[in-house]
């Protein structure tokens, strides 16, 4: 073989080895390029989740009342964050950094669950709290419905007892008459009132002492009373009486007859007697005096 044809062969054998290796040296940068690129996504999702179990926490956190527990998923959020600025600072390429990362990501996974189920169970226990509250609730409710009732109704015997033994007085009758005992029509004859009346029977009465008190109310709705310090108690308040009596009372019929001696200036009209014993109005009559 002539040497310019060996000098062909040669230099088409170095033509093929330099495509050769062109063409390697070009498929392992694509598939650098590749790897770098599958790294930087790698990385970028990590990131992800990372972000998004701190997002995780936040959101937890709104809800929660308990301040231990609040106290706990405050520090492992601020792990989550301490490590997620750990893989910000790492190269894509530094594999052994991103695979710890990314093993301790599985471990904060594991933790957040166990939290989550924490949670659910104390909300749980909340709702049940909550209903027992409520049921507790109206129970109270009716027990001081009923209690009430149960007052009132207690009351109103309380009531009807009173009234059943509170006194009345009948036959109420005034006659205006002088120092003998005539009974005079004018005003002018009238030296004395006679109020008579009786107490009617009543066995749910407690025997005992009873002070009447008689007003004799003039025309002008003020009382005849000796003295302003004769007074009485009446429906909380202090009020001037005419007369007063203490009788025996033992539950049967009694008559009362009490008077007063005219030393005051009988004006014409309308007057009225009322009768009061123990603290209660037990009878009332009305009468006319004319000149």
């Amino acid at each position: 073989m002539d040497k310019n044809k060996i000098l062909i062969v040669v230099i088409i054998i170095l033509i093929v080895g330099l495509l050769g290796s062109g063409y390697f040296l070009w498929h392992y940068k694509q598939k650098s390029d590749e790897t770098e690129q599958e790294l930087d996504l790698k990385k970028q999702e990590l990131e992800d989740d990372y972000e998004g179990l701190t997002i995780q926490y936040e959101t937890m956190k709104y809800n929660i009342k308990n301040d231990s527990l609040l106290h706990q998923l405050n520090n492992e959020q601020a792990k989550v964050q301490r490590l997620l600025e750990e893989l910000r600072t790492v190269k894509a390429n530094d594999r052994a950094e991103i695979n710890r990362l990314n093993k301790e990501l599985s471990t904060l996974r594991q933790v957040m669950k166990s939290y989550i189920v924490q949670i659910d169970s104390l909300n749980k226990v909340n709702e049940q709290l909550k209903k027992d509250k409520a049921e507790i609730a109206a129970k109270y409710n009716q027990a001081t419905q009923t209690l009430n009732q149960v007052s009132q109704a207690k009351d109103d015997l309380e009531q009807k007892v009173t009234l059943a033994s509170k006194l009345d007085a009948t036959n109420i009758t005034i006659q205006g008459t002088n120092k003998k005992g005539k009974v005079q029509k004018k005003i002018k004859k009238i030296e004395q009132f006679v109020v008579n009346f009786t107490i009617t029977k009543n066995i749910t009465a407690e025997p005992g002492e009873r002070t009447i008190y008689v007003r004799i109310m003039k025309p002008d709705d003020d009382v005849l009373t000796k003295s302003r310090s004769n007074v009485f108690q009446y429906e909380n308040k202090e009020i001037n009486y005419s007369m007063k009596r203490i009788v025996e009372y033992g539950g049967e019929e009694i008559l009362v007859t009490l008077y007063w001696d005219v030393e005051e200036y009988l004006m014409p009209g309308k007057y009225r007697v009322d009768i009061f014993a123990d603290g209660n109005r037990i009878g009332s009559k009305p009468f006319e005096l004319k000149d």
